[in-house]
């Protein structure tokens, strides 16, 4: 039975039970009262149990848990106030990622990968010209066309675009009003950068979960920069829990996660969020902990989430919260009724008065029963608190098992070139396979566009990738 993680201490010692860490949890408070030493304490004790752990660095401060703490005198001052002896300070074994492979490892997803739901809340496409997205990638699955990259994406299409005529009678209209609509927001997609991430070699999830001398290995991604597009960094992060999602076997009660993953500026995922894909992410966040996964959203305020992915988050640490405004007020009163009633202690009024590295602690027993709500000084980090210096991060990528996989591109053989090849061997397009198609048939709703496409490509890898995925569960379906 691994050991359980003190969190908080008071009157009353606050423990979070790995064995209960799948159950998700919420990391909430303002600005500036503790929430990012919170996720490095809890980061580093799945560490030192054995458990893999992922995190978005979004300040750029995460990076010192790969060493060793102790040189903050407020650090010391707050294990010799909570008498934690002996306090061995050490750092954990650490991978930097960054999608724009500046200070990480690059990260990559393929296009079909990533599959048409989630590129199409990427583009901020609006249904029409999500439809027409859809039907891009089915033409692409018919005619077993790899989209790796998004020189890919963009040869397609063009091409779809160009042959528009010659589809329509077997996927659809192909309005030239919403290709150029996607062409529009896939320029934009790339001045933002995004041409690094797509393309291969594409992350192996493997890479993730790795453990040195018994230790859970954390990877940290580097945010600061990706933060500026929120849109890529939601759905960089939604598409890498969905993967996790779908690959991982179940696990059934282990004594603690295979994975911890912490969401950090949760609210991003939610804002303008269509209904579907929340529907969606309440589905993978309920049902990812019987892959063994634990899910930790960190945000200012637990009205950030929506109640129905709320009600799964069974561990708690609500720092302080102010009440300025009318809204904030209501914060404070919902957020208070979120915890167990602890008759000794007036929620709604300590939230705002909580001090910096204090907070309202609530964790699930070994029954899976929430403990009453303890107010508590969060217990200190052994690791370094802070950035650490580029030469002390680029020793640390360079000295990395998976140091140089990731780092150089592959372009292999894929739509762009087919599409290049077959414009040159005739100037004229040929047409798309033609299907008979019934009297009166109605035309194809979105959903089932997608999913037919789906089901056609499940006979080859790249047609395995695009039904994973949120894509996968998008109508109920899993691979």
């Amino acid at each position: 039975m691994s050991e359980p993680i003190l969190v908080a201490r008071s009157s009353q010692d606050s423990f979070l039970l790995p064995g209960m860490a799948n159950r998700h949890g919420l990391v909430a408070g303002a600005t500036g009262t503790g929430k990012t030493v919170t996720l490095q304490k809890l980061a580093e004790s799945f560490s030192q149990r054995g458990t893999p752990v992922f995190l978005a660095d979004v300040k750029g401060d995460l990076s010192g848990i790969s060493q060793a703490g102790g040189q903050n005198p407020r650090i010391l001052e707050r294990a010799k106030l909570l008498r934690l002896d002996n306090l061995s300070f050490e750092g954990s074994p650490v991978v930097f990622w960054d999608v724009f492979g500046e200070q990480g490892h690059p990260v990559r997803a393929t296009v079909s990968e990533m599959g048409p739901l989630l590129l199409s809340r990427l583009l901020r496409l609006n249904d029409t010209q999500a439809g027409v997205l859809s039907i891009v990638f089915k033409v692409a699955d018919d005619q077993g066309l790899l989209l790796l990259d998004l020189k890919d994406f963009r040869e397609m299409l063009r091409y779809v675009g160009d042959n528009a005529a010659e589809f329509k009678s077997s996927y659809g209209n192909v309005a030239a009003a919403s290709i150029g609509a996607i062409q529009r927001g896939l320029l934009t997609l790339e001045q933002q950068g995004a041409d690094r991430f797509f393309g291969e070699p594409a992350l192996n999830l493997d890479d993730l979960m790795q453990t040195v001398d018994g230790r859970g290995v954390v990877n940290i991604l580097s945010a600061d920069k990706l933060l500026q597009f929120p849109q890529l960094y939601t759905t960089f992060l939604l598409w890498l829990l969905s993967e996790l999602f779908e690959n991982l076997p179940e696990a059934g009660d282990l004594d603690k996660p295979r994975l911890v993953f912490f969401f950090d500026e949760a609210h991003l995922l939610f804002d303008e969020a269509p209904k579907v894909l929340l529907e969606k992410i309440e589905q993978v966040v309920r049902l990812i902990r019987s892959k063994g996964v634990g899910v930790y959203f960190v945000t200012q305020n637990p009205m950030d989430v929506p109640d129905s992915v709320l009600g799964q988050l069974g561990n708690r640490v609500q720092h302080a919260l102010r009440a300025f405004t009318p809204k904030d007020q209501k914060a404070v009163k919902t957020a208070a009724q979120t915890f167990r009633a602890n008759p000794n202690l007036n929620v709604e009024t300590v939230i705002t008065e909580l001090g910096v590295g204090e907070a309202l602690v609530s964790f699930l027993d070994e029954k899976g029963i929430p403990t009453p709500v303890e107010r508590g000084l969060i217990c200190p980090p052994v690791s370094f608190i802070g950035p650490i210096s580029t030469a002390d991060r680029d020793k640390s990528i360079r000295s990395s098992l998976i140091y140089g996989h990731y780092e150089k591109a592959v372009d292999r053989e894929s739509a762009y070139e087919r599409l290049k090849a077959k414009a040159s061997a005739s100037p004229v397009a040929e047409p798309a396979p033609q299907r008979p198609v019934s009297r009166g048939r109605q035309p194809e709703s979105m959903a089932e566009s997608m999913m037919k496409s789906a089901v056609r490509a499940a006979g080859s890898q790249m047609g395995r990738s695009l039904i994973r995925g949120v894509l996968g569960s998008i109508l109920g379906g899993r691979r």
